[in-house]
């Protein structure tokens, strides 16, 4: 038995899924004639209570584009220092919007009002403009960590007070509302854009929508074309979206269960120091040296269970909604063993 924790990135469509995918009328995305990705838009929008949204390939393109319509070229971002649009996009802030970054060192990947406030540079020619925050919610590498909506609301509060615009990175941000109990429609109410995922803990194959002002997206649909990512008759990638949302949010908690199960295995293992207080569907263990994690790596893949180190003595398994209950008992009784 294989058993893949090494991202919830890996899931495949279900019968269903690709049931969906297989009856949904196309068109021309870029001439805006493609019906199933205008529906998606609109259902994403309506959802989160914004006017507008534009459907990406990739969850990094959507994130990329707003922080190029947010911004100019030398301005500053302020972000997490383990935000992924700093550590994971290929240096794409300096990259396609010219920007610096200004890195704050939050609490596992979140940040607050008073760091962001401390962040801001002053009106000075020899600084960056502070132009843009970026909050990442879950945060990956905080183990999925999820904010606290009054610490989002103290953020927006100073960054309405200093004009700045703020994105929230919501990879996993589906994650978050189920185990926080909270509605698409704060978010929107709240952000000056959001990039949403469907190819994560959705299930959906691939694909992501940044949410908007009409003006806005109207810009970033421009971008995108820049970028590359118009589509064409993109309907039957719209389709997975569509189901993903509409079947694949309200099981989230089941992945949350079962990543607080790995999570109580782990802390049984002496060779697991420390494992990061499981909110959602990512654990983030640390073992007490980097041998043992790369043995512990190694052994588990022999066993056909699959998920890899992200630092020194560290390694990271997401749950997803292509486990079984077999998967979970298979993986549970070989850690009791390993």
């Amino acid at each position: 038995m294989q058993v893949d924790l090494r991202s919830d990135t890996v899931t495949q469509p279900s019968p269903a899924m690709r049931a969906a995918m297989h009856a949904a009328p196309v068109g021309d995305d870029v001439f805006g004639e493609d019906p199933t990705v205008n529906q998606l838009e609109v259902l994403a929008a309506q959802k989160f209570g914004m006017e507008s949204a534009v459907f990406c390939p990739s969850g990094t393109m959507t994130n990329q584009i707003a922080i190029k319509c947010h911004t100019q070229p030398g301005d500053e971002v302020i972000c997490e220092e383990s935000a992924h649009v700093y550590q994971y996009e290929g240096g794409g802030i300096a990259f396609n919007a010219g920007c610096s970054v200004k890195l704050l060192a939050g609490d596992r990947g979140r940040i607050n009002a008073d760091l962001v406030q401390s962040a801001i540079q002053p009106d000075d020619p020899h600084r960056p403009v502070s132009r843009l925050v970026v909050v990442e919610n879950t945060a990956n590498r905080g183990g999925g960590s999820c904010y606290a909506f009054e610490d989002l609301q103290g953020i927006g509060t100073t960054c309405r007070q200093h004009n700045l615009a703020y994105h929230i990175d919501g990879a996993r941000l589906f994650n978050a509302l189920v185990a926080k109990n909270e509605t698409p429609a704060q978010y929107g109410e709240l952000f000056d854009s959001i990039s949403i995922c469907l190819s994560k803990g959705l299930g959906a194959p691939v694909g992501s929508l940044l949410l908007g002002k009409k003006e806005f997206i109207k810009k970033a649909r421009r971008i995108r074309k820049v970028f590359g990512g118009g589509m064409r008759q993109a309907g039957s990638l719209a389709a997975a979206g569509l189901y993903a949302i509409e079947h694949h949010v309200t099981r989230l908690n089941i992945d949350h269960e079962r990543a607080k199960a790995i999570e109580k295995a782990l802390l049984e293992k002496s060779f697991v120091q420390s494992v990061l207080s499981v909110e959602t569907n990512i654990v983030i263990a640390q073992c007490t040296s980097d041998a043992e994690a790369i043995s512990f790596v190694a052994r588990m893949k022999e066993k056909g269970i699959l998920f890899f180190g992200i630092g020194p003595g560290k390694f990271r398994m997401v749950t997803h909604l292509d486990l079984s209950d077999d998967h979970m008992n298979y993986l549970l009784e070989t850690l009791k063993k390993a």
